[in-house]
Order: C-alpha cells, then sequence, then structure tokens
C-alpha cells in the first residue's frame, strides 16, 4: 500500500451533509501512516458533535479495504476545525437498546406515515407541544433524513446545537423551544442542498443523535419517522424499545392502502410495537369564513373505517384549516394557540396517550 492509494479510496466516500467526497471536501489531514498492513489517518469535522461522523469513518474504512487491500488494518483519528484536537474514535459499538439511558427517555412514541404529504410531522410537532403545555418532560427526534421540517416549524432553522460534557462524554445539547427539546438532521445540513446517502449512513447518523444527544429524563419521547417503511424505521426500532406508534393517514384510498402497511409493520412478530392508534388528519374541509361547514374533499371518515377494520383506536379526525397550515409554516404550531378550535384537538389527543 502506498498514500495515493488510501488518497484514491477516499474519493468513492461522500460527506452527507454537503454530498462532496471527502478528498474534494478537504476532510483528510496530510497524515497517513502504513505500515505493513496497518495504515492510520485522520479526518478532519467541523465540531466534535457532527453527526454523521461514526458513518463517515465507518464508510472509509469499508472504502480503504475494498479499494485498497481487503486485509487492511485501518485506524482513524478524528480532528475538528474549531479546537484541532486529536482524539481515538472509540471502536465501542453504539449500545442496540440505547443502553442505560432508555428508561430516562420516558415513554418512546413513533409518529409515522405510510406516504408523505399527509401532515405527520404537523401532528409530530403539535402534539409534542401539547404534552409539554400539559407539563411533561417532551423530547422530539426529527428522523425524516430527506424531507426534516422541524427546525422550519419550530422557528429554529439558524439554531445549532452544540456539545457538552456529561460523565466524561462529549454530548449533542438538543435546542429547546415551546418547552420541548428537539434534534433534527436539519440543524446539521445545507437546507438548500439534497442529502443524499445510502441506508447504513442515515441509520448511524440516526443512531447517533439518540444515544450521543443529552435528552436528560424525559416523560415522553416522540419521533417523527420518515413515511414508508426502510432501514431507518428498523434501526430506530432496534435502537429504541418503541412503547407504541401512531399511524396519520388522510381519508383517501391511496393513503388508506399505505396507512394499512404502516399498521402491519408494527403489529409484525418481528417487530411488535403496539399501535397506540390512527390519526385522520385533512378529515374535511373548513372555510374560515364558514366554520360550521364541512367539505369531504378527500373522502369522508376513511381513517376512522381503517382503525375501526384494524381494531386500533381513532385518536381523533384532524380537519384541514388554513390556519394549522400557516402556523406551521410561521413556526408557531397551532398547539400554542390557546383556545383554537385545532389547538384544541392536538390537546385532546396528547391527553390519550397517558402511558
Amino acid at each position: 500500500m502506498y498514500p495515493q492509494q488510501i488518497i484514491d479510496s477516499l474519493r468513492h466516500v461522500r460527506y452527507p451533509g454537503t454530498g462532496k467526497d471527502l478528498i474534494e471536501s478537504g476532510m483528510l489531514e496530510d497524515d497517513i501512516r502504513i505500515s505493513g498492513l496497518e495504515v492510520s489517518f485522520s479526518l478532519i469535522f467541523e465540531k466534535e458533535n457532527d453527526p454523521f461522523m461514526k458513518s463517515v469513518i465507518k464508510a472509509s474504512e469499508v472504502a480503504v479495504q475494498t479499494y485498497v487491500d481487503a486485509n487492511a488494518a485501518v485506524h482513524i483519528h478524528t480532528k475538528y476545525k474549531k479546537t484541532y484536537a486529536t482524539s481515538k474514535q472509540s471502536d465501542s459499538p453504539l449500545p442496540p437498546d440505547g443502553g442505560s439511558r432508555k428508561g430516562a427517555l420516558g415513554a418512546t412514541i413513533a409518529i409515522h406515515s405510510g406516504k408523505g404529504g399527509v401532515g405527520k410531522s404537523t401532528v409530530a410537532a403539535n402534539l409534542a407541544i401539547a404534552l409539554a403545555q400539559q407539563g411533561y418532560r417532551v423530547g422530539l427526534l426529527d428522523a425524516d433524513i430527506h424531507g426534516p421540517s422541524m427546525p422550519k416549524m419550530f422557528h429554529t432553522e439558524d439554531c445549532r446545537p452544540v456539545s457538552t460534557e456529561v460523565d466524561g462524554r462529549t454530548l449533542i445539547e438538543p435546542i429547546e423551544q415551546y418547552g420541548v427539546k428537539m434534534l433534527s438532521i436539519g440543524f446539521f445540513v445545507d437546507p438548500d442542498s439534497a442529502v443524499i446517502w445510502r441506508g447504513g449512513m442515515a441509520s448511524n447518523a440516526i443512531k447517533q443523535l439518540i444515544n450521543d444527544a443529552h435528552w436528560g429524563e424525559l416523560d415522553y419521547f416522540l419521533i417523527d419517522l420518515p413515511p414508508g417503511t426502510s432501514d431507518i424505521h428498523l434501526t430506530l426500532i432496534s435502537t429504541l424499545q418503541l412503547t407504541g406508534a401512531i399511524v396519520v393517514t388522510t381519508p383517501q384510498p391511496v393513503a388508506l392502502v399505505d396507512a394499512r402497511k404502516g399498521v402491519d409493520m408494527f403489529r409484525n412478530e418481528k417487530i411488535n410495537v403496539p399501535v397506540l392508534g390512527i390519526i385522520e388528519n385533512m378529515a374535511w374541509f373548513t372555510p374560515a369564513e364558514l366554520p360550521e361547514n364541512k367539505y369531504y374533499i378527500f373522502g369522508r371518515d376513511g381513517g376512522k373505517h381503517l382503525a375501526e377494520e384494524l381494531n386500533v383506536p381513532l385518536l381523533g379526525q384532524i380537519p384541514l384549516v388554513q390556519s394549522i397550515r400557516e402556523a406551521g409554516d410561521e413556526g408557531t404550531p397551532i398547539a400554542m394557540q390557546e383556545g383554537h378550535p385545532a389547538g384544541e384537538m392536538f390537546r385532546r389527543i396528547a391527553s390519550l396517550l397517558k402511558i
């Protein structure tokens, strides 16, 4: 082996936050050392709490063994632009079930939808706020890798989590807004760039946001899942002992087909996560000037009928109201508004989640 081979192999590894390879990004330090089949080098990250660090390090090790020598023993060190202090990356695996902090996270509830665009993130944001208003300690993880929306919905787009030392460990400090502790991939990537990486890298980033964050003691830990069924869902199920899942759907048949698959995924004997209920979003349209009128644009009671068919609770039916959309876009979810009928609906649903 010789250094140029190592450099060329790392051109096959992309940093998820920018989509550029490690060499193009200037992340390889000029300290490659080779002794027989032993190779060591350092990678430079922006900060110590980089959510992609572990996945990038693993991908770099695999790249050297794939493109240079399958028997290479690869030792990767990390440096950080802010402190430029070196540290050896730990080889110990993440605890498969969240370790001793699993209980500290309280009731862990996944918010899921079979397809995108049904308002899953709106539901997750408002439920988190509603629970916090009721005096509970709430954490919210935005695990929707390709479409993180919580920074926008919580008016925290410009916030950047910092690292903190807890019991000798460097952990990510969640952003706190409206009484909710929150982390999102959106805090760590360019909001104008597409997040493109394979399932393994995404899953490792999610693990780090769970296991390497200072969540503290919580009563409820809500997880805004990406739509569908994928590696990320399996990662979360294996990393956390989920208390239950909520499936969000709209009333039309095309959404109900995917919602049914979501319920089936959680009920699978290998997963076995209780389905706490179904929320039917956009159940009807009510114009502001005619608050008593209901127009069933997407069909009537589709989520209600699905809940009855699958024998799961119908937690609530949320109308399609302009103010809900406006509140989310402005970063002040509707549950923040005292006395608003839609906000009251989310508070009623939250009151059903006494686990």
